[in-house]
């Protein structure tokens, strides 16, 4: 059959490939296109469109880029017309997809959406369009299928799919990545900015400034695959820390504390049981909008699905380098990170363990049959 799938960021990449190959293992002739990434595109398929193309974060940077964000829509149209898929896949990048959704639709063909937009945070709303736009919505949160039902819409919940992602990644050995990156004996801290400009831009130098406060320590930048050296050369200047990129799960895993920025690598970071503190900084009209139309009380994910603060999220102003230091300080010490382990085991137990891709590919392929 012919599958055709949107994704528009680094995460979102990584679940499609994972989806993928399950698609594959399914529907071992699966023809597939889609808009994605570098890893997408290892595991086969055509890549219509990179999802480097229309990374733009808030709302300022969306309605600058406006003109080229409706001419991409509008191409991509034409692409699935052309292509004729049997269903197209939608994962996150709700403001690209649904728009998309709408569309194909109302042409007839099979919609399924994997990894739900975050309509609990925001805009709710947009479940009127999502029933009648998605025929299947397969979420990855345990507390996505409830706020479904209370607007009459069942959806299935397949587990999070980076529990797949680390269980199935090679081990890597502590002393070889040490020694391969020039990392030395001490406790190494991750600084996980991001993977948009305009968050590592925000972020990476407040990161930065605690670097000289804890010689101790060895600060390492975490590279997203989405931006060049140059670029993150610019902003980390002279600072004594060294950069890696690229490779954020085996930096995660010899780790012994991370300073993350807001959303999927917050979750990543908890499973790989590493303490950290959560930071997000946009800009003021972007963020000054998200403050009215959001309701959540937490930005991390860690804390939405446990319902409580585990991981102390420092937003906008209060993201400050003195903040920063002092609950930098906090996840170092023993008995705070004892605490914050006992609660990464609770929200392990609660995404549904291994499997999510799987269950998500046979979901689509039998729904297409029938």
């Amino acid at each position: 059959m012919k599958y055709y799938i949107l994704v528009g960021e680094a995460s979102g990449d990584l679940h499609g490939a994972n989806l993928m190959k399950a698609l594959l293992k399914q529907d071992p002739e699966a023809e597939i296109r889609f808009w994605g990434g570098d890893l997408m595109q290892e595991v086969g398929g055509t890549l219509v469109k990179h999802y480097k193309e229309r990374a733009f974060m808030g709302f300022v940077e969306v309605l600058m880029n406006l003109r080229k964000i409706l001419g991409m829509i509008s191409f991509c149209k034409k692409d699935i017309a052309q292509f004729n898929p049997d269903v197209l896949i939608f994962i996150d990048n709700s403001g690209f997809n649904l728009r998309i959704a709408k569309w194909a639709k109302q042409q007839g063909f099979r919609t399924n959406y994997y990894i739900s937009p975050q309509v609990w945070a925001s805009r709710a709303g947009r479940v009127k369009d999502i029933k009648r736009d998605i025929d299947e919505m397969f979420v990855i949160l345990p507390f996505e299928k409830e706020f479904y039902k209370k607007y009459e819409y069942d959806v299935h919940f397949v587990g999070h799919p980076l529990i797949d992602g680390i269980a199935g990644r090679k081990q890597v050995s502590i002393d070889k990545f040490r020694k391969e990156h020039d990392l030395g004996y001490k406790e190494i801290i991750a600084l996980l900015p991001g993977s948009r400009k305009q968050e590592i831009t925000k972020m990476l130098s407040v990161m930065l400034s605690l670097v000289d406060d804890f010689p101790e320590y060895q600060f390492v930048v975490a590279g997203a695959p989405s931006q060049s050296y140059e670029f993150y050369q610019e902003i980390i200047g002279d600072a004594n820390v060294k950069f890696i990129n690229n490779k954020t799960y085996d930096l995660l895993s010899v780790s012994y504390a991370a300073l993350v920025g807001s959303g999927t690598a917050t979750l990543e970071a908890a499973l790989f049981k590493v303490p950290q503190v959560v930071c997000y900084k946009g800009s003021n009209i972007s963020y000054q909008i998200a403050r009215r139309i959001i309701t959540l009380s937490y930005i991390s994910l860690v804390n939405l699905i446990m319902d409580r603060e585990v991981v102390k999220e420092l937003i906008q102003n209060d993201f400050t380098k003195e903040n920063l230091k002092y609950e930098l300080e906090r996840i170092l010490e023993a008995e705070h990170r004892q605490q914050l382990f006992l609660s990464y085991f609770d929200l392990e137990q609660k995404l549904g363990g291994k499997g999510a891709s799987t269950k998500a590919a046979k979901l689509i392929v039998d729904g297409v049959k029938k």
